[in-house]
This record gives structure tokens, sequence and C-alpha cells, in this order.
């Protein structure tokens, strides 16, 4: 038990911890061993739209019912985001744990959580004191991110002759004009309601005020409340992060400078999908093939209206579905339990809404199997435009589980087992999938908490581990310029899956191999339990896990192997093509297979420059440098393979010899042609990774 120190003696405890820890004094160690630490509303303050300056409030939700919804579900937007994580924001169980828990932390830090869980009752000045206890149900507060929010959503970037016209004096109005690029709630709102979406309504339109708004087909929107950072926190230059002085906001507020908690959209950023839209071939439902935006895969675009047919809305063929799937597995069921019936949810509702999330984490990976001499090799390969997983990391992990059989089919072995009955995940002999915050010395000085990881998320100052798989288009350096480069795990760039080695038992003759996804570790929901000392939300949160099945594993993929057939890696391709000068992007894709033993393989060029010579390289190694006016795939050193002229259709085959090749070797290629119409007369397709065997 803590002896706890009046606040004004706590703060003048921290300030000297913090002043002594930078060397001008004893360790800080000695002088703070209290929580919380003595923080206020102004160290978790962030500029954009600011409480009390709106002409029209936030409106409930249930005024968009009676237009938007409950006539068609497939298509209108108002039940599926009812029965969305972001519509169940303000009811979530597990973020009221979560808040209790910051805010015995850090005094008031809930204040910035409540920016975007409940961010109509933050405008009103309900989102003071940071518990939470200002919420009022009766006016919409519990509705998370509400319809009449998101769409009164304003770009802080003015753009003339795209942007709406009004959105200038709403950008000029601003008091505190957010930062280049918000994160954190630094969201502009238009102070009337003026409600924006992607599409013109039409001059007769006269139902609301409405502006037709581009950025809300723009994955910057989402970056408003998609990367979270901690304010309290500065980065130094040594790259550790200590706390600010207090009572005062964070000095830059640029992410950067701040402590990262989640940086799902700057992932996505740099990730491939953000250069150019990517054909998934409907991997992330809808209509489109090509996707590009947040919007793209987590709203998905079909044929339909957005208004009750009767009042005339317009029948169009890319609608956005108002899904806003994720990862979340279960927290909605909690939320129907704890509030029947709110923002019409149902049973059935709800129960689609969270298998739309399930085919969303199957849609984002792949897993693919070899066997050789050194045992099974798993791979995991990630098709999202973020980390796998991301987002919010507290007790959030995904693994690979294996199970090998005997030649009668029965269970011999298994790794990365998980005991539904006690929800512990035997760890030791798989690979688990996470991120994990902590607290270095300094930290650990100034709470009086064990260094190390650490589930105090206002309180972690450190990444003790990230293996999550980057995204199509990751690199080294772009990843640490957001801080969110891999910590005690090595990816090349450009990389974006995985491997795992599994040594088969004795008497092996057939495997199992599934990944697993879990919203809410045992270990997390406990730490929620038992760490609360302010309020039942704690065990409100547990007895729900509880109730509902303690975060049952989801299962992602599922792959099957016969040991003594053997297997391969299917090459991966990656990077993208340079654009050639007549528009067209180039692809190298392959036919047979990269199996010694079972044929031979075959670089496929595609829509390549008509009638032109075509060269493949390769390397043992990945790259990722900038070359010709696009991207060098292949490292160093590299070699030359035959060349072939490309059909009138851009078309060719570059067949790869066999010989010299040995079981095990990696090779990276690129295909370089001759395009005459570009500056350097250069074009440059993808790379492709293979891997060959036996």
């Amino acid at each position: 038990m803590h002896l706890r120190l009046p606040t004004s003696s706590r703060r003048a405890a921290l300030l000297a911890a913090v002043l002594l820890s930078t060397g001008l004094g004893i360790a800080a160690t000695t002088l703070l061993t209290n929580l919380p630490l003595p923080t206020d509303g102004n160290d978790f303050h962030e500029p954009g739209t600011q409480p009390l300056t709106l002409q029209n409030t936030i409106l409930d939700s249930t005024n968009c019912s009676s237009c938007h919804g409950y006539y068609d579900e497939t298509q209108e937007p108002y039940r599926r985001w009812a029965s969305s994580m972001m519509g169940q924001a303000g009811r979530d169980p597990i973020f009221y744990a979560t808040l209790a828990i910051a805010n015995q932390d850090a005094a008031e830090s809930g204040q910035l959580c409540l920016r975007c869980h409940a961010p109509g009752a933050f405008l009103d000045g309900r989102g003071a004191p940071g518990d939470g206890s200002a919420l009022d149900p009766a006016q919409g507060d519990l509705d998370g991110v509400t319809c009449n929010f998101c769409h009164r959503l304003t770009d802080p970037v003015y753009q003339p002759g795209i942007s709406p016209l009004d959105d200038q004096a709403v950008i000029a109005g601003l008091t505190e004009p957010p930062v280049a690029s918000p994160h954190t709630g630094q969201y502009v709102i238009d102070p009337y309601d003026r409600r924006r979406g992607p599409f013109d309504l039409g001059p007769l339109f006269g139902y609301h005020a409405w502006e037709q708004s581009p950025y809300h087909l723009d994955s910057r929107l989402c970056g408003n409340c998609h990367d979270v950072s901690n304010p309290a926190f500065s980065r130094q230059p040594s790259g550790s992060y200590q706390l600010n002085a207090t009572s005062q906001p964070h000095p830059t507020q640029e992410a950067a400078d701040e402590f990262p908690v989640e940086r799902t959209f700057s992932e996505w950023s740099l990730s491939d999908y953000a250069k150019r839209a990517l054909d998934t071939n409907g991997r992330f439902g809808g209509d489109k093939r090509f996707v590009s935006s947040c919007q793209d895969c987590h709203m998905p675009k079909i044929t339909g209206t957005a208004c009750i047919p009767v009042l005339g809305g317009a029948v169009r063929p890319d609608l956005p579905q108002h899904n806003f799937s994720g990862a979340n597995s279960w927290v909605l069921s909690a939320v129907l339990s704890l509030y029947p019936g709110q923002t019409g949810m149902t049973a059935a509702s709800v129960a689609a809404s969270q298998a739309r999330n399930r085919a969303m984490l199957t849609a984002g990976s792949d897993l693919d199997l070899l066997y050789d001499a050194s045992g099974l090799h798993v791979r995991v390969v990630n098709h999202g435009g973020h980390k796998l997983p991301t987002g919010y990391g507290e007790g959030r992990r995904a693994w690979v589980n294996v199970r090998f059989f005997d030649s009668l089919g029965q269970q011999i072995d298994e790794r990365g087992a998980y005991d539904d009955n006690t929800a512990i995940l035997t760890e030791s002999n798989t690979k688990v999938y996470e991120i994990r915050h902590g607290l270095d010395a300094y930290m650990s000085g100034v709470t009086g908490l064990p260094q190390g990881p650490s589930f105090h998320f206002v309180l972690n100052n450190t990444v003790v581990k990230d293996n999550r798989i980057p995204p199509p288009g990751f690199t080294n350096y772009g990843f640490y310029q957001i801080q969110d480069e891999p910590v005690a795990a090595n990816y090349a760039d450009c990389q974006y899956w995985d491997d795992t080695l599994f040594v088969p038992p004795a008497g092996a003759a057939s495997a199992q191999v599934r990944l697993y996804h879990q919203t809410t570790t045992k270990e997390y929901i406990e730490f929620l339990q038992n760490e609360n000392t302010t309020n039942n939300a704690g065990q409100t949160a547990y007895n729900q896990w509880l109730a509902h099945g303690k975060s049952a594993p989801v299962q992602m993929q599922l792959a099957t192997i016969d040991l003594s057939a053997g297997a391969h890696f299917d090459p991966l391709a990656y990077g993208l093509a340079k654009r050639l000068s007549g528009g067209r992007v180039p692809e190298l894709g392959y036919s047979g297979t990269a199996q010694l033993g079972s044929g031979s393989l075959n670089l496929e060029i595609r829509v390549g420059v008509p009638n032109q010579i075509a060269l493949a390289l390769w390397s043992p190694n990945m790259a990722c440098t900038p070359f010709q006016g696009g991207t060098r795939y292949v490292g160093s050193p590299s070699f030359r393979t035959s060349a072939v002229t490309l059909s009138s259709t851009g078309s060719g085959t570059i067949p790869i010899s066999n010989l010299g090749i040995q079981p095990g070797d990696v090779r990276n290629y690129q295909v370089v042609m001759r395009d005459p119409g570009d500056a350097h007369g250069v074009g440059l397709t993808n790379g492709l990774h293979v891997e060959f065997s036996q």
C-alpha cells in the first residue's frame, strides 16, 4: 500500500523527479512512488475544434434513423453502423474498464480517450471530468462515433476548387488549428449542422443542409482517431520518451514528438495501398476489385441507396456500406447484454456484424506451408493495409497453432495450444504476433511500477516487443519515422510475410496449421479486473468476458499438409511497378513451380511495353531503392537472366533454369524493359520473391 501525497506535493515531487532524472541530481526512483500522476486536462489537450464552440450541437443518431434506417439492412447506413464498434464506442465495457485505470494512473487522462469514444459529448463540454461521469445517455453520448459527428468532419487543409466553400470559414474560425497530420482526436468539425458526404445531392435536395466532401473518401479522415499518441510524453534526442512539465499541453502536439500508442493510419500511409489502388480480386468485399483507402475496405462499395426509397434516395453504384468492420470478436455481444435494444441493435444484427469482422480477419491474411529436411515452415502473409494485427494493442494477439498427426490420424503433438476452459495459450513453442508496451527505467522510477511490459497504457513510454507483420510497402526507415519499427523482430524492406519453423515430432505424418486472432487475453482482462480501485467497470468487463466465451480465439486461416508429400511456398509479388509512359502498369507474375523436382518456374510479364526488350534481374536479397524514376526491388549482388522481346500486347515469358539452384535458395526477381517514351527510357515491374524447394 502506498502513501498518497497531497496533490500539490505530488505535483512538486513529479516535477522534481523529471528534472533530476535528466542528470541534475539523484535518480528519480527515490522521489515518487505514488499514482496517479499529478496531471490534469491540460496535459492531454489537443488542438482542433474545441468544446463549446459549436453553433449546432452534435445530434443524437436516432435523429438520422427515420431517413437512413429500417428499410434494408444491406444498403442502409444506420443499422450496420449501430451494430459496429464505431457505433458502440461509447458503450464498450473494455473501454470503461481501461478508462478507470487510466485515470487512476494519470489524473484526467481519460479526457484524451473521450475525444474519440464520445466525441459529441466532448464537443458539448461533457468530456470532463475524464472519468466519463458527465456523459449523458439522454443526449446520445454513448453512441460512439455518431452519424452527425462523422458527417460534419471538415478537411483541415482547404483545397480551392475541391473543398466545400464553407470549409474555408470553418478552418479560419479555429482558435487552435490541428497540426499538419491530425491524430489523437485533433479533428475539425463544422460548427453548423451542414452534413458532408462524398455525393452531390442536387439543387433540389432540401431535407437538411449538405456539402459534397471529397474528404469523406480520404483516409486522412480516419487518421483523426486511428493514429493515437500520448501527449503527456515528449520524444528525447536519444529516442526515449519522458514526461512533460505538468498542467500544460504538449509543446508541439505533433505525433512524431509524442509517445506512439497506435499507428494504424500511419501504417496505411506508408503501405502500397496508399500509393496506388491494388487489385485484391474482391478480397475485402463490395463491388470494387481495386482498393486503396481505409474506406474502400472498411466501407465496401455496393449498388444501393442510403436513404429510405419513399423519399427518393438515389440508387448509386458506389454506395459505401457502413460496416466499419474490424477485428473485435465479442465486445458487441457484451454491449447488447448491457444495453439491450440501444440504437436498434438486435441479436441478429450483432451476429451479422461479428461475422463481417471474422470475414475481414480471414480476408486480411493467407497461410502457406513448406516442408523440407529442416522441418515445417509456416508462412503468414499480411494482405492488409496495416500491420497484422493492428490498432489497440492491449491484450490483442495473433498466433500460429500447429497440430501434428500420425499415420492413423491420431494427434501426437500440438504447438501454440489454447485451452478454452482456462483461456491460457501455450506461448513457449509457437509464434505470437503482438505489440507490448511497457515502462523503461525512467518511468519505473517515476511511478514505482516495475520496469518492463505493462498494461498501464497511459504510463507506458517504451515498446518492449512489436513483431506484428508489416503491410505491403513496408520499409524499416519509413516505419522508424512513424515510431512503428519492429522491436525484437526483423523484417526486410518490402517484406509483408513472416515464417516460423516447427520441427515435427517423431512419427508425424501430417499437420494442420491454423492462424488465430484473439481480441482480449485472460492476462489483460484480469488486469482490468484486479487493478481497478475506482469503480466496478473492471468487474463488469470481466463478467461479460466470462459470459461471452472468454474472447474465444477466431480462426483466421487453416492449412493442412501431408509430410510425406512435401510442399513448397508459392512465389510472392512485392512492391509496385513503375507506371509506363503510356499509362500502363506492368506486372511480374509466374507460372510453373518453385519446387525443383516438380517442374520449372517461368517469369510472366504482363502489361509491359509492346514489342520492347525485357530483361530479368535477380538477387538473393530484397531491396527498396529509388531507381530510374521507379524502385529497384533486387538487392546486391544482382545477376542477369535471359531477355525476351515482349509481344504486341506487352506480354512475355522468361524461363528460369534450375541449373545451379539448390533447395533453400532464395531469389528475388525484377524485370527491366525498354520504354522509349519514358524520361529515363526504362520500365520496371514489381518484384517477385521466390524460395526454391526440393
